[in-house]
């Protein structure tokens, strides 16, 4: 990958997969030493031209990246926080789950050994990591749990995990909501990400003139690759530290 340029940039960064190795569990991720400070540093650069785009809640990136607050959209687009000491509020199309969806399908999903559901309020995900072989029966299950909702509700395949969320937002439309805003008014957007629920995002910055980068595998909408977390984490680090990084 080519060095970030010192041209106004708007940086957009998923997390799981991109900024952090992958877990096992969500609650296992772990933050490396030294990249919160590496995303502070890089906030100031870009005088705070930058956010966090996840599938995790905003509370939990806060806890990961501890003491760092930063803009930033989570559960793909539910919720977000366009000031870092704002509130964090939900977006127009966002509709919370009944926890009934969550314990109907946990219940189908418990006779397999290793996956489980992880209910994020405004979705649900499968999670197969500890169960591959798991795969093909829990996504017939998906199909009919889908087929079955009194709630429309659609799917993401994501590594080793199969979210469902209410349709109507996604990571590209958290992009384009921080786009709005001054702060990144007149930069070329970057977004970087590393699965399936990433590319609506790919789609938005590169309508806007911007880059998209994917993690792992070329993926649809990517001009370019990191071949694993560790890679995104060194190249941020070499643009936030390029220069007196004020």
């Amino acid at each position: 990958m080519a060095a970030l340029s010192d041209a106004p940039l708007a940086i957009f960064l998923d997390v799981d997969g991109t900024l952090l190795d992958l877990a096992e569990r969500p609650d296992e991720a772990v933050t490396p030493p030294g990249l919160v400070a590496t995303l502070a540093r890089t906030e100031r650069k870009l005088g705070g031209a930058l956010a966090l785009i996840s599938g995790r809640s905003i509370g939990d990136l806060d806890r990961l990246f501890k003491p760092l607050h930063l803009r930033a959209g989570g559960i793909h687009g539910a919720e977000i926080r366009f000031d870092p000491d704002g509130p964090v509020t939900p977006t127009p199309a966002a509709m919370e789950l009944p926890q009934s969806l969550c314990a109907a399908l946990a219940r189908e999903v418990a006779a397999f050994p290793g996956a489980f559901v992880e209910n994020k309020r405004f979705s649900l995900v499968v999670h197969y990591r500890l169960a591959p072989a798991a795969e093909l029966p829990l996504r017939k299950i998906v199909t009919r749990f889908i087929g079955s909702s009194p709630i429309a509700v659609e799917v993401l395949d994501a590594r080793c995990a199969i979210e469902l969320k209410p349709p109507g937002y996604d990571k590209g439309h958290a992009i384009a909501a921080f786009l709005s805003l001054p702060a990144f008014h007149g930069r070329t957007p970057i977004f970087v990400g590393d699965d399936t629920t990433d590319e609506s995002g790919f789609a938005l910055v590169a309508a806007r003139g911007g880059l998209a980068y994917s993690v792992g595998r070329p993926r649809p909408g990517a001009i370019g690759l990191f071949a694993e977390p560790p890679a995104v984490r060194d190249w941020l680090a070499e643009f936030a530290h390029r220069g007196n990084g004020a």
